[in-house]
Order: C-alpha cells, then structure tokens, then sequence
C-alpha cells in the first residue's frame, strides 16, 4: 500500500454561525446561578442525542419547580453552542408546547436553524411556510436563509435573497455576508467582492464580518494587492475594528503563499492587537508554526503563560501541535507531561496531539504503546485515540493492528455524537477484513451501526465505493 500524507486538513466556511447568530437575538455570555445550577445541570450531562431531555423537563415541572422562557432559551443557546443541536431542538420544541401562540419571531428563528440542522431542509421550510405572516420577518427569512446556504442550495438562496431585498429586509450587512457565504461554500468566490461593492451602492455600512469573508475571498484566490488595499481601506474606518483576528487572516494568506516578510509584517500587528487572555495567542502560534519559527512560537508560549497562570487545555493542545508540526518530538513529550502533572481533567485530546506526531513520523508503536500506558494509569481514552493509532499502522502497511485498533476504537465509542471515524480509514480496513477475516465483516459492520454520526446510508456507502474512490487524509483533522 502506497505511503499516505497526514498533512492537516483545513475547516471549510460551511456554517456561517455568527450571521444566524445575529439574525436570531443577541449572544449572551454567561447564565443566571438558577438555571446553571439546576435545571441546566440536570439536562447537561445527558450526552447520548438518542436520549431525549423533555423528561427531565416533565419531571422538573412535576417537582413544582418554575420554568421561565429566558432560561429555556438560554438552555437552548447553549446545547446549540455545544452543537448538541437534538437536544436544542427537544427544548425549544417543549417551549413551543407550553407557550402557544407566545413565540417571538426570534423563537422561530432559531427553532427553525436547529430544525434545519436536525431534520432537514424539507422540513425548514415546511416550518417556515406554516408561519403566521406576522412572525414571517427579517429574522426568520435570514435563518432560512441560511438554511439554504449551510446546505449550498444555490438556486434556492439566491431566490430568497432576490425576494428578502424586493421585501425590504436586506437594510443591513446580515443579509449580504450570507449571500457572500454562499459564493464561498460553492466555490465562486470571483463573486464576492461584487456583494461588496452592492452594498456600497445601496448605502448598507459592511461590518466586521463583510470585510473579513472579502478578504478571504481575495487571499483564496492569491489576489494579495486586492487583499492589502482592503485591509486599509478597513483601517481608514471609524465603525470597523480591526483586530488581531483580521490581522491573522491576511498574515494566514501571504504564509500560504510564501511570502515571509510580509506575512511578519501582518503576525507583529496581530500580536499589537492580542489581548491579555485573548485566543489570539493560539492563533499566533499556530501562524508562526506554519512558518516554522520556532523561536517565536516559544517565545510567544512563554509570553502566554507569564500573563496567565494557568493555560487551558486548548492552549495546550496548540502548542503541542506546533512542536509536533516543528519535528520537536521530544519537547513535545516534556510539555505533554508538564499537562499531566496540572490537569484536572484528563482530556484526551491534548496527548492526542502527540499521538497524530508519533504517526507522522512511522511511529504506530510508539504511538500505542503511550496509549497502553495511558490506560495502565487507569485513564479511559476516547474512541479518537485508537483511531489515530490505527491510522498510523494502515500508513505503515500493518493491516492487522490497524483493524485491533479501529475494533478497540468502535469499543470505546459509547455513543458519543460527535465521534466520526474518517470514512477512508474505515473503507481501507473494511475492504482488507472482506478478504482477509470474511467471518467478521458482519460484526465490524454492526459496530460501525452503534455510532450515532455514522449511520446507515454511511455504511451502505463504504460498501460500495472503493478505498481508492476517496480523497482525503486518513488522519483525523480533529482530536475530537
């Protein structure tokens, strides 16, 4: 079997999640100790989307205890924040139950977004059509609308967005960013820039957001003088911030196209922005990585953790990348144990990273054997691990240990919603069991059926196209 790269894969803008944010109501940042504390508690640690909450919510009401709708819809945000999307959906709809006719146009908003994320578009729009003409406003022709663009229903969002501007409600950037996302999920992103320029000339101030999805479309498309001349036109605006998140978008673009000085230039205004406890940091780490300065990205490391005492998982999961992606094997071993010696949570997905740097370098062995002494200190890895560890051995040619790995990884899964094995690591091993271990096709079959993101039509469609028919790294482009 020919070598296969475990270069990363990098996230498409498929869901525009802060338009239908915007769109909805206004994001709130933390909750009141009521809901936090009881209700929410209750409903939070039911983790299997094939269990529903509504009794714990019968059984809450039961108890005598109050219900409010702001709490309800605070519980909703946050399942939908934690993309729990079946468990957000439940409650809004056991909202809808007990309040009849007392749904606000933003109620239906988001019940609608979740319903497209659930159910489907059918049924979206079916919601939609059966709306009263009154709750039929700009919130919830921008949430169908972005239905249509989560899903790249091209005709259909286009003639959505003809009809919301004939309507009226396309008086601000909301509308327009959505249209420009649609150019750049199905590729056009040529189209962009003229959204633009019609917001321009209708008067429509483009907001933070407008101008960044525009610079991207120029930096995807290698247009650095366009991308530039922008990124000044932004800072010449008194209503636009721009922020290190801008920054690293241009900075990304010229590391891409290996233009180093310039994309320096654009990382020192990015850290200029970043503040004490910002994300940027990990962002910064991530670019200098990339540029394979890995004196800046322990400079910066350092700089981190002397504004912070303590580092977050994800903090650490991004520095271990980079060392990892910098060949620094054994620095990455001494920081993944200076983790272990501090965390309070065994989150797998920090040694993960190791892991992925262990099998990009030929190393499965090593890779299970960390695992095992993982395991010896009574820690329970999640399905990913194994995963990870059977990717590596299918790049080395070891088929048997890569199907004991998949088969550990299928025992660990314990219906966790967002685990989803790489479809071509599973149609490799799937097509080498069939002629190697005929008799145990069915149970790895059946396996396959207990993981809540991988249903049927998945598996049907394994079983039908050819490991070669893929194209895709069989790394997992998240330690999830």
């Amino acid at each position: 079997m020919a070598s296969r790269s475990f270069a990363g894969v990098l996230k498409s803008c498929r869901n525009p999640s802060r338009i239908i944010n915007a769109f909805l109501v206004r994001p709130y940042s933390a909750y009141g100790r009521f809901v936090k504390k009881d209700l929410f508690s209750r409903i939070s640690p039911i983790g299997d989307p094939k269990k529903s909450v509504v009794p714990v919510l019968d059984k809450w009401v039961e108890e005598g205890n109050e219900v409010k709708g702001l709490d309800l819809k605070r519980i909703i945000r946050d399942l939908r924040s934690r993309r729990r999307y079946t468990h957000a959906l439940q409650v809004a709809e056991w909202m809808s139950s007990k309040t009849e006719g007392l749904l606000t146009p933003a109620d239906h908003a988001l019940k609608l977004d979740l319903i497209g994320k659930v159910q489907g578009l059918d049924v979206a729009e079916n919601y939609f059509n059966n709306l009263r003409d009154q709750d039929k406003v700009e919130k919830t022709y921008g949430a169908l609308l972005n239905c249509y663009v989560r899903e790249c229903a091209t005709d259909k969002s286009l003639s959505l967005l003809q009809k919301m501007k004939e309507m009226g409600y396309a008086s601000s950037a909301l509308t327009y960013n959505c249209e420009m996302c649609l150019y750049t999920n199905i590729g056009q992103l040529e189209k962009v820039p003229n959204v633009l320029s019609e917001m321009k000339e209708a008067n429509i101030s483009p907001d933070n957001f407008t101008y960044r999805i525009c610079l991207n479309s120029y930096g995807a498309r290698s247009d650095m003088d366009h991308m530039e001349d922008l990124l000044k036109e932004m800072e010449r605006l008194q209503h636009v911030s721009v922020d290190w998140s801008t920054y690293s978008v241009v900075a990304n673009h010229f590391i891409k196209a290996g233009i180093k000085e310039k994309a320096l230039i654009y990382l020192r205004k990015c850290e200029e922005n970043v503040q004490r406890d910002s994300p940027g940091y990990n962002h910064l780490i991530s670019l200098y990585s990339a540029l394979g300065n890995s004196k800046e990205v322990k400079r910066l490391w350092a700089l981190r953790k002397a504004v912070r005492k303590r580092q977050s998982n994800k903090d650490y999961i991004t520095m271990l990348g980079s060392l990892v992606k910098l060949g620094e094997i054994e620095e990455a071993e001494i920081l993944l144990r200076e983790w272990e010696a501090s965390c309070e949570f065994y989150d797998f997905r920090v040694p993960n990273t190791l892991l992925i740097g262990y099998c990009r370098k030929g190393w499965p062995e090593k890779a299970e054997q960390m695992l095992l002494d993982i395991i010896k200190l009574g820690k329970t890895p999640i399905p990913n691990s194994w995963s990870i560890v059977a990717a590596g051995y299918i790049d080395k040619d070891k088929m048997e240990k890569a199907f004991e790995c998949m088969k550990e990884a299928l025992a660990l899964q314990s219906q966790r919603e967002a685990w989803r094995p790489k479809s071509l690591v599973v149609s490799i091993i799937l097509n080498w069991v069939k002629v190697n271990r005929a008799s145990e096709v069915e149970s790895f079959l059946s396996s396959l059926n207990t993981v809540p993101s991988f249903d049927q039509k998945a598996i049907d469609l394994l079983e039908t196209v050819s490991a070669d028919g893929f194209n895709e790294d069989i790394m997992p482009e998240e330690n999830l």
